[in-house]
C-alpha cells in the first residue's frame, strides 16, 4: 500500500486531491497535514511514498518545506502545489529537489500521472539501493587490523578523485576488493567497471582485447570490435595481474593514460577514451623493471597511489571477523543455518601459516562447515583444516 501526504493550508484543496488519488487507487492511503510544521513533523514520523506540498501557506512555507523533507528523507519524492503566482517559484523549487509541481486547481490526469510516475520514481531508487547494496556486500572489506584501517582510510581520500592506483600484494588477499570499493565509492561509480586478468589473456590477444580491433587485423578478426577501455568510458578500467602484460601491450597502456586515447588493432583512427585505471599485481614491479619485462614510465604513470594489501599471516587478528562473515555468506548462499566456531578453533586457525591468504581461509571455512559438527570445534579444525 503506498503512503501519500498531502500538505495544504486550504482545507477544500485537500478534499479534493485526497478524493481524486483515493478513487484512482484503493491501495492509496492518504494523510493530510494543514501547515508546514505539522507537515514536518509527520515526514519525520512516517516513511511516505510520496508527499504533496503547497508553496504558500502560514507558519512554514513549501521551499522550507521542501529543504527540511529533502535532508529528513532524501528519497521521498515530493510534488510542489503552485497558484498562478508561484509558477517561477515553483520552477525554482525542482532545482532544489522537487519531483515535479502542479497547478491549483488541479488538472485530474495531470495529477494522477504525476501520482504514478512519482511511486514508480520512488520503488526505482528503493531497488536501485537493494542492487547497489548486494553488490557493496558481494565486495565487503572485512577487518579492523591496523593495515586494513589504513587502507580504508586512503580509499576515503582517493576514491573521489581521478588519481591511478597500484595495488599490490601476493595472490589472494583481496586486491580486487580493494579495486571494487575504489570505484563504488568513487564519482565514476554509475559507470562500469570492467576487469582485465592480464594473466589469464595470452599475449598474442591481450591487445585486441584492450584496445579491441578492426576486421581483418588478424586471424580470426571476422568484424570490428570495441575493447575494454571503451566499454569502460566514463568508468574504472581494472587491470588486474599488471605484471604479465606484454611490453608492445604496456607501451598502448601508457599512450591512452598521456593522451586519452587509444586505436584498435589493425586501425590508425584514434579513439577518445575517459576512464580511471586501477591496476594491481602480485609482482615486484621494480624488479620487473630492472629485469626489463616492465617499463618504468607506465610504473610511475600508474602508482601515483601505492596500496599495499598485506598477505592474511600479517592480519591474524583479522581473522575472528573473517570466519564470521564466510560463515553468514556461506550459509546464505547454500540456504542452511549459519554455523558457529569454537573459541579454541578461531584460536587455531589464528596459528595457521595462510600462504593462500583470504581465499584459501575462505575455503578452509566452507570445508568446516561441510564436515564439522555443529559448533565447528579444534578437533574439527584438526581433522579438516590441514594442508
Amino acid at each position: 500500500m503506498s503512503k501519500i501526504l498531502i500538505i495544504e493550508d486550504e482545507a477544500a484543496i485537500r478534499r479534493v486531491l485526497n478524493k481524486i488519488i483515493s478513487e484512482e487507487n484503493d491501495s492509496y492511503n492518504v494523510e493530510e497535514a494543514e501547515d508546514g510544521l505539522q507537515g514536518i513533523e509527520m515526514i519525520m514520523n512516517n516513511d511516505y511514498d510520496l508527499v504533496f506540498c503547497d508553496i504558500k501557506m502560514p507558519k512554514m512555507d513549501g521551499v522550507e518545506v521542501l529543504e527540511k523533507a529533502k535532508k529528513i528523507k532524501p528519497e521521498t519524492p515530493i510534488v510542489m502545489i503552485s497558484g498562478h503566482g508561484d509558477l517561477e517559484t515553483a520552477v525554482n523549487t525542482m532545482r532544489l529537489g522537487a519531483f515535479d509541481y502542479i497547478s491549483k486547481p488541479p488538472d485530474l490526469n495531470r495529477l494522477l500521472n504525476t501520482v504514478r510516475n512519482a511511486l514508480d520514481r520512488k520503488e526505482l531508487v528503493i531497488e536501485n539501493k537493494r542492487l547497489k547494496k548486494k553488490v557493496s556486500k558481494s565486495y565487503q572489506m572485512v577487518g579492523d587490523s591496523k593495515a586494513i584501517t589504513h587502507i580504508k582510510d586512503i580509499i576515503e581520500k582517493v576514491a573521489p578523485t581521478d588519481a591511478r592506483v597500484l595495488i599490490t600484494g601476493p595472490n589472494g588477499t583481496g586486491k580486487e576488493l580493494v579495486a571494487h570499493w575504489l570505484h563504488e565509492k568513487s564519482n565514476r561509480c554509475k559507470a562500469p567497471m570492467i576487469e582485465v586478468n592480464c594473466a589469464a589473456i595470452p599475449s598474442e590477444l591481450i591487445e585486441s582485447e584492450l584496445f579491441g580491433h578492426v576486421k581483418g587485423s588478424f586471424t580470426g578478426a571476422n568484424k570490428d570490435r570495441a575493447g575494454k577501455f571503451e566499454a569502460a568510458n566514463g568508468g574504472t578500467i581494472f587491470l588486474d595481474e599488471i605484471g604479465d602484460m606484454s611490453l608492445s601491450a604496456q607501451a598502448k597502456v601508457l599512450r591512452a593514460l598521456q593522451e586519452s586515447k587509444i586505436s584498435r588493432v589493425g586501425s590508425d583512427k584514434d579513439i577518445k577514451v575517459n576512464v580511471r585505471i586501477v591496476a594491481a599485481t602480485n609482482k615486484d614491479l621494480k624488479k620487473e623493471i630492472a629485469e626489463g619485462r616492465f617499463r618504468e614510465d607506465l610504473y610511475h604513470r600508474l602508482a601515483v597511489i601505492l596500496i599495499n594489501v598485506p598477505g592474511l599471516n600479517d592480519r591474524r587478528e583479522d581473522i575472528p571477523l573473517l570466519v564470521d562473515f564466510f560463515s553468514q555468506k556461506i550459509a546464505e548462499e547454500q540456504g542452511g543455518a549459519k554455523k558457529a566456531f569454537s573459541n579454541d578453533a578461531i584460536q587455531l586457525l589464528q596459528e595457521y601459516d595462510w600462504t593462500g591468504n583470504i581465499r584459501e581461509l575462505r575455503n578452509v571455512v566452507e570445508r568446516l562447515i561441510i564436515l564439522g559438527e555443529n559448533e565447528v570445534s579444534k578437533k574439527d579444525v584438526n581433522l579438516f583444516a590441514s594442508k
